[in-house]
């Protein structure tokens, strides 16, 4: 190795240079960000919860939302909580041991987030394409076995783009342009000249990811096409009404992730990138609770009943 050369075993922290830490930011930041994480973990709480509790929502959908919020907690705790430290102890510091952390956190409830999307999408097409056969096309042990696949298919993910990011070479700056450890980011900073090993692990991943949005989408044609044989007006918005929530997650979450990941990487990333990794790191997450619940009669009724303590009386 030349000298100029500083193997990865001598980086020992990254510098997260995300927001502005003078002005109204240095107030606005912690604040907002506070409030944001504050609003996903109750909304996202109090669906693990109910969906726990209520008998009546023991249901493959909700099993499976119940899913997605417990990794949209995992997802916006990987980022949130260590840059509003940051900023309230106006450092910008972060551990080699916890950038690597918070990269696999990040990558794991990401990917297994989609995982997750997808395989509600079947289960949205066996319900309204092959409602006679749902139970046993989405059985209790099916739910299960495609949670614990996507939850090891982001695992698999997440192993090989923290591995593949940290057995490059940093012998240059180790300032990361992001409120977070950022892939992208820190492979701007590498020096390693092998555009193979910085770009092939996060091309197998959106191969992947683009993968089962094909599945989804599919899977949309044929639900949207029995939906329009459905004689009923009201048989029709009640099946938009459980469809058309998830397509919007799946749409915002895929659009950003991949925005963020494809686009080309600037040596001064603008604000608009900043906002542009919050879509997809913190806005998931917050909105999904009200996206699923807003027009959910079931999920009123649920919330009703333990507001008014069912769920712990005797």
């Amino acid at each position: 190795m030349s000298p100029g050369v500083t193997n990865l075993t001598a980086v020992t922290e990254f510098m997260l240079l995300g927001f502005p830490t003078q002005g109204t930011m240095d107030f606005l930041h912690p604040l907002l960000f506070s409030l944001v994480y504050l609003c996903a973990l109750l909304g996202n709480g109090l669906i693990v919860l109910i969906t726990t509790l209520d008998r009546l929502l023991h249901t493959p959908m909700y099993f499976f939302l119940r899913g997605l919020s417990f990794t949209d907690l995992c997802l916006i705790s990987a980022t949130v909580p260590k840059s509003i430290a940051n900023s309230l102890r106006h450092s910008s510091s972060i551990s080699f041991p916890g950038c690597v952390v918070q990269v696999f956190m990040m990558v794991i409830s990401a990917s297994t987030e989609f995982y997750l999307l997808t395989s509600m999408s079947l289960d949205r097409y066996a319900a309204i394409c092959h409602p006679l056969h749902y139970d046993v096309i989405m059985s209790r042990d099916r739910c299960v076995q495609l949670t614990a696949v996507s939850w090891l298919g982001g695992g698999v993910i997440s192993v090989m783009l923290t591995a593949g990011t940290f057995s490059l070479s940093f012998c240059g700056s180790n300032v990361v342009h992001q409120f977070f450890c950022d892939i992208p980011q820190l492979l701007a900073i590498s020096c390693s000249g092998n555009l193979v090993r910085k770009i092939l692990p996060i091309i197998i991943s959106v191969m992947l990811n683009m993968s089962c949005f094909t599945f989804i989408v599919i899977s949309y044609v044929h639900i949207f096409s029995a939906v329009k044989k459905i004689p009923s007006t009201e048989g029709k918005a009640k099946a938009y009404s459980t469809c058309l929530p998830h397509l919007l997650v799946v749409v915002l979450f895929l659009s950003t992730g991949c925005f963020a990941y494809l686009k080309p990487t600037l040596d001064t990333p603008s604000m608009s990138d900043l906002v542009i990794s919050m879509f997809y790191t913190m806005v998931p997450p917050t909105f999904n609770p009200v996206i699923y619940s807003l027009r959910n009669q079931a999920m009123k009724s649920a919330v009703g009943r333990l507001m008014k303590g069912h769920y712990f009386s005797k």
